[in-house]
């Protein structure tokens, strides 16, 4: 898996501005409870010890992962990071326990930058009242089922499909900022293999 701790996320970003202009829904202020937070592209890592949360739009060839919780709604992998945990043994968690997938490659995307009014922090060994929600893309190969462990979201379904369906899906129950998340993370994946393909990697 190619997956470092503080490696540069934007070198391949097309204009920050163009981009923000055309996913108003993901880069508008969005509030969760107590928690405000803000979308961004990152010319470098958040600082580690502010990462508090991950979540991955995860891709296979040409096809799209997402989840159906046993609600019905459908949603993205990802969760909070445990005590003494990295960004990056969070992602491959949250994979297993939700897709029982193995991450193959991850590339940073941005991340909601969060600060939360709350007295204290929603886990004693989170940062607050600052934090940021880190976003990736990457490939991931299916291995088992999803583990569901208690206390979690439940899976019921994993599924994957072609991106116009997986940003319709997301439309569909009005989350809008994960329909554009999942259209930046495919226009962001383009633009790579388009600068790879013209350097012959």
């Amino acid at each position: 898996m190619r997956l470092a701790e503080g490696k540069l996320i934007s070198e391949i970003n097309p204009d920050k501005i163009e981009i923000q202009s055309n996913f108003p829904n993901l880069f508008g202020s969005t509030s969760w409870g107590t928690v405000t937070c803000r979308f961004e592209l990152l010319n470098e890592m958040p600082p580690l010890n502010l990462i508090s949360n991950v979540n991955l739009v995860p891709f296979k060839e040409d096809r799209w992962l997402v989840l159906r919780l046993q609600t019905g709604e459908w949603e993205v992998p990802g969760g909070t990071l445990e005590p003494g945990e990295s960004y990056s043994d969070a992602i491959s968690r949250e994979l297993m326990e939700e897709a029982g997938a193995r991450l193959k490659t991850f590339e940073p995307l941005g991340a909601w930058h969060c600060f939360s009014t709350a007295s204290k922090p929603y886990r004693s060994h989170l940062p607050h009242p600052e934090f940021y929600r880190l976003v990736g893309y990457g490939a991931i190969e299916i291995i088992s089922n999803p583990e569901n462990p208690e206390g979690g979201e439940q899976v019921a379904s994993v599924e994957f499909v072609p991106i116009e369906e997986a940003i319709q899906r997301f439309r569909d129950i009005n989350r809008f900022e994960l329909a554009e998340l999942y259209q930046l993370a495919a226009r962001m994946r383009e633009a790579r293999n388009e600068k790879q393909r013209k350097i012959g990697i």
